[in-house]
């Protein structure tokens, strides 16, 4: 692990900005501003976070480059009226994608898991990095981190399963001979309804697995470093 000489990233605002605010835009405000109108200002909070963050760190901000993709998806197939199936494969496709990211991430020097977890804002990461020094297990604990993370991109293919599966169910066709604001309207309903049920079938299992994954990765801090999770915390 390296240590961070600049401010660590917010992950909140991150997620606020790239994911939550673009897919709440489209769900509620397509209606009123109009599909494309809509997507342009969705589109408008990754492209400025990741903007903004690019000239501050002098790198791409990956949440940014995903929320872009997220959003010009949904974006593009409701300005192009295509419905059902293909939304379904949507929403699969992207937490499939992450998936790919992150488990791609773990063959690098720095595995995603340590971003999410081991972030310098909450945790006393040069202590652990002064401690592994000391135990000479840099190697080990990379290994372990590498084994964390591909156990994070399991997580996303969970979900991109059960992604597919309450999509198909949800995102049913819509009939062309409606008017194309009364299909945006049907399809807006639709898209609130994913947002819902998702965060109920989804985002609990999902939360529980994440939670396991932060019990293996502290076992290996423990097992390598003799730190403690306690010990690790900034207070």
């Amino acid at each position: 692990m390296s240590t961070e000489t600049q401010k660590p990233e917010n992950s909140w605002l991150n997620l606020i900005f790239n994911i939550v605010l673009p897919v709440l835009i489209l769900n509620k405000l397509t209606k009123y501003l109009g599909p494309l109108a809509a997507l342009l200002l969705a589109l408008a909070f990754p492209l400025c976070y990741g903007a903004y963050d690019l000239a501050k760190r002098k790198k791409v901000n990956a949440f940014s480059a995903l929320g872009l993709l997220n959003v010009s998806l949904t974006g593009g197939l409701a300005l192009m009226g295509i419905h059902g199936f293909w939304f379904a494969v949507k929403e699969a496709a992207f937490p499939a994608l992450v998936g790919l990211f992150v488990f791609g991430s773990a063959f690098t020097k720095k595995p995603f898991i340590e971003a999410i977890f081991l972030n310098p804002g909450v945790m006393k990461v040069d202590l652990l990095e002064e401690r592994l020094q000391q135990n000479g297990k840099q190697v080990e604990f990379h290994a372990h981190l590498k084994k964390a993370t591909m156990w994070l991109s399991l997580s996303f293919v969970f979900s991109a399963v059960c992604n597919f599966v309450l999509a198909e169910r949800i995102f049913l066709n819509i009939d062309k001979a409606l008017s194309p604001e009364a299909q945006s309207v049907i399809l807006n309903e639709q898209i609130a309804k994913m947002t819902t049920w998702s965060m109920a079938i989804i985002m609990v299992p999902s939360m529980i697995f994440l939670l396991g994954i932060f019990w293996y990765l502290m076992r290996g801090v423990k097992q390598y470093s003799g730190l403690t999770t306690d010990d690790l915390m900034k207070t």
